[in-house]
């Protein structure tokens, strides 16, 4: 049994290393494609609200971050941490062959879990309160992402539903702790300054930026999925049993195992992008509201755009951060700042038929390779 396991695992390894050295270049290409598209659309609604600053406007969106020197680039690292936590939660469970959309419920609640860890475990040395505290939001988002791994595993039900569930369950939840536990009106309490993230001279290097350690966490996780991903048996297991759970299961996988944990890893993913965002001392504070938090539902656009490959999730949360912070300077030329948001939609929306524009260059190359 165990030679004939090992035997299927290799041969799973074989194929998905040659599938994705034949496809990494066209998955390039369409992802370039849609960006284009998507820029030249963005370009014509320049053009319908303000022809006479449009393309002013547009070179700005292009010059991104450059356009603020130093202050922008580090803006732009900053906003683009927690989007890359959560895409790499989306793009790590899509690998696997889940969905897993529950990343804004898994986000907040793993914000919430920092906050409160940084307010009332005082009982903690200062120097080590903000790594608890991050150990806390990632387990926070693992445990909210584990119910819909066991509902999956267990009883087949859609991750779909029940982590779009979860969302609402978990901000309305969230709510609720925020009043009784951590905020008191009288006390004007806030979370004390040994739990903001490092910043370890960013703050003196890109001066008017928020960015600190929480990038390079950022960065690290993205080598840890990938290795996970790409460079261990378990991974293979993983993306194996995405692939067809029943060969799986045949091949000695234990698929209801690799489900759950890949919810979980995901749901810690994002609940750890949480914490980096709401310890990052720049005036962002975690609130009773009753939408969902943007940078979950972002998270799921990086990883669209960045075909779930954790280096491309890295400079697609990068790019979606570039553009954001263009967007805001385009307020120069009479541009609301809200246009951006429609570019980028438009940019996201593109990157959803990158598929389409993959097989199209597939297409060619066959039709060239048989005229040849």
């Amino acid at each position: 049994m165990k030679q004939s396991f090992q035997k299927v695992l290799n041969k799973t390894k074989q194929l998905i290393i040659i599938g994705t050295k034949k496809n990494g270049f066209l998955s390039f290409s369409a992802s370039l494609g849609a960006i284009a598209l998507g820029l030249i659309v963005g370009l014509i609604v320049l053009l319908i609200s303000n022809p006479a600053q449009a393309f002013n406007g547009f070179l700005t969106i292009l010059a991104g971050g450059f356009s603020g020197g130093a202050s922008g680039i580090g803006q732009v690292l900053y906003l683009a941490t927690p989007i890359i936590m959560t895409g790499l939660s989306v793009g790590f469970a899509f690998k696997t062959g889940l969905f897993n959309i529950g990343t804004p419920g898994q986000f907040i609640v793993g914000a919430y879990v920092a906050i409160y860890i940084g307010v009332k475990w005082t009982f903690i040395p200062s120097s080590v309160l903000w790594i608890v505290a991050l150990l806390g939001s990632a387990l926070a988002g693992a445990l909210w992402a584990f119910i819909p791994g066991i509902l999956k595993a267990y009883r087949n039900v859609n991750e779909v539903i029940s982590s779009i569930m979860m969302n609402y369950i978990g901000m309305y939840l969230v709510n609720y702790l925020i009043v009784q536990t951590v905020y008191d009106s009288a006390k004007n309490q806030t979370l004390p300054t040994n739990t903001f993230l490092p910043t370890l001279g960013l703050d003196k290097l890109f001066q008017g930026a928020g960015l600190n350690s929480g990038f390079f966490i950022a960065i690290l996780c993205v080598a840890i999925i990938y290795i996970i991903l790409n460079k261990t048996t378990f991974g293979y297991e993983l993306k194996a049993c995405g692939f067809n759970r029943d060969a799986s299961r045949y091949a000695g996988i234990n698929e209801k195992k690799s489900i759950v944990l890949s919810m979980v890893i995901a749901g810690a993913l994002a609940g750890l992008g949480g914490g980096l965002l709401y310890l990052s001392s720049t005036g962002k504070y975690i609130s009773v509201v009753d939408v969902l938090a943007n940078e979950g539902f972002n998270g799921i656009p990086v990883a669209l755009l960045g075909l779930s490959n954790p280096v491309g999730i890295f400079f697609a949360g990068i790019f979606i951060a570039y553009l954001t912070q263009g967007g805001f300077y385009m307020q120069r030329f009479d541009f609301v700042p809200e246009v951006i948001n429609i570019i980028i939609a438009v940019i996201i929306y593109c990157s959803a038929f990158s598929l389409a524009f993959k097989n199209f260059f597939q297409n060619r190359r066959k039709k060239k390779e048989g005229e040849l």
